[in-house]
């Protein structure tokens, strides 16, 4: 499908691997120039060489942190010099699921850490890049969320707080900024087979002596997932570009599932 968006510039947070990787390769792929941000600069360089060579657009990799004001600010800056224009902005900046205790018995920073990076952190985001979001009717904020923020997903309470306040956020800013012509969804992935995750896989077939693809097969049946499988970053990049297309104008403030029917729950 001809998206039309060549010559676009899209902006995305977490960008150097992962969702946020899938998600610049897919509007590289339809000719959107790319800003990568995220914090380590190794795997952005080289994250932005990979999808510069294979698509022939422009790419910035940007050292930044979504919890420090002035590291965003810098950033928006760095793009209105070197773009003018963030046409499209993802933010998918947050922190996987890594530890596995109670998290109700966590320290306060350790929850705020959390926030700062998600929730707080894609705000900061949309208030110092909505300067340069055009009014014309491209400009699209599209929020990375998470199907633990529509239930309950153990080990995951600030995961999940994370993603639901992302998809309140969402709604809010599609009222919020509808007289400025720019629409604001949420893409609410369920699992999705990320590097982390991959390995993470890996490592539970061997410990259970089963082939992953056996071990993952029946991890997602036992989590109610109906397609028997994970998602991909590709996946996910797709819905993306189509969102940010003129294609999608008229979808504003929705919560978009790409689950593989994990959040229809049956049992």
């Amino acid at each position: 499908m001809e998206l039309s968006l060549k010559g676009r510039v899209a902006v995305i947070t977490g960008a150097s691997k992962g969702v946020g990787k899938g998600v610049a390769r897919a509007m590289a792929a339809e000719g959107v120039d790319i800003v990568l941000i995220a914090r380590g600069r190794e795997a952005l360089v080289e994250a932005a060489d990979e999808i510069e060579n294979a698509f022939g657009v422009k790419v910035l990799p940007l050292e930044a942190d979504v919890t420090d004001t002035a590291s965003v600010r810098k950033a928006a800056e760095t793009v209105r010099e070197h773009f003018g224009r963030a046409n499209i902005l993802v933010n998918n900046a947050g922190a996987a699921i890594r530890r596995q205790d109670r998290e109700i018995m966590w320290d306060d920073s350790d929850w705020l850490n959390q926030v700062q990076i998600k929730s707080v952190g894609a705000l900061r985001m949309i208030r110092e890049f909505l300067p340069l979001v055009p009014r014309d009717g491209s400009g699209r904020i599209i929020n990375i969320a998470g199907a633990s923020g529509t239930m309950a997903w153990l080990p995951a309470l600030t995961y999940g707080l994370n993603n639901a306040a992302l998809m309140h956020v969402t709604g809010y800013l599609a009222a919020d900024l509808a007289n400025d012509n720019i629409t604001v969804n949420a893409i609410v992935p369920g699992l999705v087979g990320t590097e982390w995750r991959e390995d993470w896989a890996a490592t539970a077939a061997e410990q259970a002596g089963k082939a992953t693809a056996e071990w993952l097969r029946d991890f997602c049946r036992s989590k109610g997932i109906l397609s028997g499988r994970w998602g991909n970053v590709e996946e996910i990049g797709d819905l993306a570009a189509f969102i940010a297309s003129d294609k999608a104008r008229y979808i504003n403030g929705a919560k978009l599932a790409i689950d593989g029917g994990l959040t229809v729950n049956a049992r």
